[in-house]
């Protein structure tokens, strides 16, 4: 039985407390949180403890934690976690420095100690069904990647100053996704970015709407769209085109209803939220995290795949700002 503690009580921390609870291999020892009413109330729930995050590290019987607090954190926890003999899953990014999260890359590394990154996106099971078909070379060599991903309204602005900007906040998934799907990092990217959903979003020095387009050493490509604002949904689609066929992974809709008349066909909506959407993806992720550490298996995301996403995200900011593309082997 995997012994957890959870640093963080908001809205991810609560989704990742229901995973913990309901597999049979994991329990919720103690939940962390700067705000004491939320951490009290969802380690009520599960019948767990309330302490510091420091008490939580100490603690030897504890066997791993799940980081899900504030990004300007993730570093420094990541490090006192694996330093204290933890296995860790962290939630991405890893840093909104680059060279932070490097030093921190470097320090796990000397510890030992398994650390996994949140991109649940990889263990969504249409995304996953998507790689497995491409990995059995069902399409022939693959050829150009498509990634879409918008939300359905942008966040408030006071989130969005202190995110890291579009491309490590909400990006860093496709990135990740890319790396997946694709089997590795691109050589280079261009992006462009604009605010055209909400004026205050450009005030605060972000975008909210963007396009990178990537290139591999073997001429291979890939796209990633984002928006903020789907009125329709939470918009999130996958296709990959191979030498020998078309890979689609569509949205996942209100219900499968179709209606058929002559005035035309219509169906559902997307879902609207990535709760929603991506539920199944979180508990997924937790059970691959737990075999790692129980089962001795290899991390499905490793602090390594967080870096790279991470790397992506710099330069695609430095990117849109400047609009020359980036080399990413150097």
């Amino acid at each position: 039985m995997l012994k957890v503690g959870l640093l963080g009580a908001g809205r991810i921390g609560q989704v990742h407390a229901v995973n913990i609870a309901n597999n049979p291999r994991s329990t919720l020892v103690a939940v962390s949180d700067v705000f004491e009413e939320a951490a009290t109330k969802l380690a009520a729930a599960h019948g767990a403890d309330v302490r510091s995050s420091e008490d939580i590290l100490a603690d030897p019987s504890i066997d791993a934690v799940l980081i899900a607090t504030s990004t300007d954190t993730h570093s420094n926890l990541i490090e006192a976690a694996a330093a204290a003999g933890k296995a860790v899953l962290c939630e991405k990014p890893v840093d909104l420095s680059l060279e932070r999260a490097r030093a921190c890359q470097a320090q796990v590394k000397a510890s030992g100690r398994p650390v996994m990154i949140g991109f649940n996106r990889r263990f969504d099971p249409n995304f996953k069904a998507l790689k497995d078909a491409s990995t059995r070379g069902e399409i022939g060599k693959s050829e150009l990647l498509s990634v879409t991903s918008f939300d359905p309204a942008p966040p408030p602005v006071s989130y969005i100053k202190v995110s890291g900007g579009l491309f490590r906040d909400m990006m860093i998934h496709d990135f990740d996704m890319a790396n997946f799907l694709m089997g590795e990092r691109p050589v280079s990217l261009r992006a462009v970015g604009s605010s055209v959903v909400d004026p205050e979003i450009g005030a605060a020095g972000d975008v909210d709407t963007a396009v990178v387009v990537m290139t591999y050493a073997d001429g291979r490509i890939a796209v990633i769209k984002n928006s903020r604002r789907a009125v329709y949904g939470y918009d999130q689609r996958v296709e990959l085109l191979g030498a020998e066929g078309l890979l689609q992974a569509n949205n996942m809709l209100e219900n499968t209803m179709v209606k058929s008349t002559a005035a035309g066909v219509s169906s559902a909506k997307p879902t609207y939220f990535f709760l929603e959407r991506y539920m199944p993806a979180y508990a997924a992720e937790w059970e691959a995290f737990v075999s790692a550490v129980l089962d001795g298996t290899d991390l499905p995301v490793t602090l390594d795949d967080g870096i790279d996403a991470l790397a992506m995200a710099e330069a695609a900011t430095h990117s849109a700002r400047t609009g020359k593309t980036v080399d990413l082997t150097l």
